[in-house]
């Protein structure tokens, strides 16, 4: 199962992030809309599942009110900095402040 997010391949979409491997890469958070999938929050983290499974920002999305998915593209540290850079810049992700 595969879902692309800009010019990325990711891994997913999936109906919990206990799907998601615990690697190093990018991660998206994603809520079901009649018109498709809207981009909540995307992320990157050495250990992707762990990360958004005990996330900070999880009160944030569930306030979306969306039902949630979850896909994540695995890469390395240099990689996973720079699209997730990319992709914030792209989409501006309502969860996502820092």
């Amino acid at each position: 199962m595969g879902i692309n997010i800009s010019n990325y391949a990711f891994d997913g979409a999936f109906p919990s992030p206990a799907h998601l491997q615990d690697r190093s890469g990018v991660y998206a958070v994603l809520g079901a809309t009649t018109g498709g999938l809207k981009v909540v929050d995307i992320g990157e983290s050495g250990a992707v599942r762990t990360r958004v499974a005990a996330h900070d920002r999880a009160p944030a999305w569930a306030r979306q009110g969306l039902p949630l998915t979850y896909a994540a593209l695995y890469c390395d540290e240099a990689s996973r900095m720079r699209i997730e850079r990319e992709l914030r810049a792209a989409y501006n992700p309502p969860c996502g402040d820092r």
